[in-house]
């Protein structure tokens, strides 16, 4: 019996779509963002698009760029990010990497801004530069107590590392740059940010050597202020986690599943999720922590392209995930959704 029923949210014979996101506007109305491109490797013609759904991500109309985010003679949108906030907001987080190049560089040149919309996705406000540079980002996350933090990466002292601003005036001023995951053994980044309460927040990590070794984990008491030791979670192989809580208080999370071997194609194949909990995201030692794995989509192509995801927890209680997957569609990204009930799932 499959799991995972899967449903076509966007392809194309001639671009390349990838890397997306979605959030809830309130019942089953959803708004996704991806990007189209040439390629993966060729961001020329690049641009943010926007998607919506009024029936849970079964159906989808109304595709339309995203004003202001398309490639120009200075850089190129990367991986845009969609956050719900508190006050009835969207904010998408971007990042526009400039044209670097042979010696490259493009990653720590590379700047993360903050666009909102009052009116869920009709009009969107200014872009909104914000201090912190890298690509990636991850979606802006507000604590209990009203803090934004916002979180990317870049290479530093010759590893990716993953570093965070935080603002508690809403993005009118920012914090200084506070690492948030740095080592001379790992390449970390495309952190997943997961508040706690209490001013707990745990960061799962890519590690990027291409060793197919486990999500790390750091663990902030301050509201990210300080972050903790590096851990390693039971998630082998884990690329761009993308975690949350589901309505009965257990944690989910999204990723690629990246093991090591081969080129690119060889492993990208493997769209996973996983199911742990509160009390194992807290435990320092990987033996005590708790974790279900179960894969959601495998993509055929020999060019295999997978595994950057969002999704959202629907009013009937039900999951849908949007991912992006090669697979069909031979040599061009595509988006792709799945719905399936959390609670087929036991821990």
């Amino acid at each position: 019996m499959m799991i995972f029923e899967p449903v076509s949210v966007s392809r194309s014979k001639t671009l390349y779509s990838a890397w997306p996101d979605v959030v809830s506007l309130g019942g089953n109305h959803l708004l996704c963002i991806f990007t189209e491109c040439r390629h993966h490797t060729d961001r020329r013609d690049s641009r943010i698009m926007l998607y919506e759904s009024v029936d849970g991500g079964y159906q989808w109309k109304n595709k339309r760029p995203f004003p202001g985010l398309q490639a120009s003679e200075t850089g190129y949108c990367n991986c845009a990010r969609l956050s719900a906030l508190p006050d009835g907001r969207i904010c998408a987080a971007v990042d526009r990497i400039p044209w670097c190049g042979e010696r490259g560089g493009g990653d720590r040149k590379s700047e993360v801004s903050l666009i909102f919309s009052e009116d869920n996705g009709k009009t969107w406000g200014g872009s909104v530069k914000t201090p912190l540079r890298g690509i990636v980002p991850g979606k802006l996350t507000v604590l209990d107590n009203g803090r934004w933090l916002l979180a990317a990466h870049h290479r530093y002292r010759g590893r990716l590392t993953e570093f965070l601003r935080y603002s508690d005036d809403q993005g009118k001023s920012w914090s200084p740059r506070i690492t948030v995951a740095h080592s001379p053994k790992f390449n970390l980044c495309e952190v997943s940010l997961l508040p706690l309460g209490d001013g707990i927040v745990v960061a799962l990590l890519r590690e990027d050597s291409r060793l197919g070794l486990d999500c790390k984990k750091v663990i902030s008491h301050d509201n990210g202020e300080t972050w903790g030791e590096i851990t390693d979670f039971p998630l082998p192989g884990c690329h761009r986690p993308v975690a949350g809580f589901l309505n009965d208080g257990r944690v989910m999370i999204t990723y690629r599943f990246a093991h090591a071997s081969g080129g690119f194609g060889c492993f990208t194949q493997n769209f996973f999720s996983a199911f742990t909990d509160r009390e194992s995201l807290l435990k320092l030692d990987r033996r005590e922590c708790m974790c279900r794995i179960v894969p959601v989509d495998y993509d055929r192509s020999p060019v295999a392209d997978t595994g950057y995801s969002g999704w959202v927890q629907l009013p009937d209680g039900k999951i849908f995930i949007i991912n992006y997957i090669v697979d069909d569609a031979i040599d061009k990204g595509q988006i792709r959704g799945y719905h399936f009930d959390p609670r087929s799932i036991m821990l």
